[in-house]
């Protein structure tokens, strides 16, 4: 790779639209080498490259190149209780996650790729019930913080995403002055961006930078259910 090539190239999404347009089984054994090449091969590169810049934000955020409960999520899609049995996602999705949580609800960072959008995230989505707790607690506690940590993310191009209650919660007034935020079911700052960004070299630089934009957010959730940031 030469250095004004980026690490994805255009055969990642016309990889992607064509499984879009074959999605079975069939198919996707027939052109497995084109995923490992085109596909996968890349994004763990782009892994490694992200681990080496998470440091710098947060030395508790991982970026894990492996095949199996790595950061690079998997191309098989759990089929078991949704009516749409197509076997394969049509994305390319990379999560980079807190060392104490493993799971897609930890506070992270995610990295979302696809023929029709490109998208950033970083926080916390759809959070179990013991953390969705915790985060209503610190947001009462500390409104400013949150406060803070909120407007940075809904500012420029950042916007913040998640279903909300449409009653109070449970054990909290309706009344109460945060009663909006803590109407939330996830905790997530997105930013869009143009597929051609993808294939820069300054790709996962660009990324990183967008992971410090959203400190204050990712401090303030880590902090509420007990993790360092």
């Amino acid at each position: 790779m030469s250095d004004d090539e980026g690490i994805f190239g255009p055969e990642l999404f016309e990889f992607l639209e064509e499984l879009e347009a074959n999605n079975n089984r069939e198919w996707f054994n027939e052109n497995r080498e084109r995923y490992e090449e085109e596909v996968r091969e890349p994004a763990f590169d782009f892994i490694r490259a992200m681990g080496a810049l998470l440091g710098e934000i947060s030395p508790h955020m991982t970026a894990r190149d492996t095949k199996v409960g790595g950061s690079l999520m998997r191309v098989f899609r759990d089929t078991r209780f949704s009516a749409d049995k197509t076997p394969y996602k049509t994305n390319v999705g990379i999560q980079f996650r807190h060392v104490r949580g493993g799971d897609v609800h930890t506070p992270g960072y995610y990295v979302h790729l696809d023929t029709e959008s490109c998208f950033f995230g970083a926080g916390s989505w759809m959070p179990d019930r013991d953390a969705l707790a915790a985060y209503r607690v610190a947001i009462d506690e500390r409104p400013q913080a949150w406060i803070a940590a909120r407007d940075a993310c809904q500012s420029g191009d950042w916007r913040m995403e998640g279903e909300r209650l449409k009653r109070s919660p449970r054990d909290w007034s309706a009344d109460h002055p945060m009663i909006e935020d803590l109407k939330r079911k996830s905790f997530i700052a997105v930013r869009d961006f143009d597929h051609d960004a993808v294939f820069k070299p300054d790709f996962p630089s660009l990324i990183a930078a967008w992971c410090g934009e959203t400190q204050p957010l990712m401090r303030f959730l880590c902090t509420a259910v007990g993790l360092k940031f």
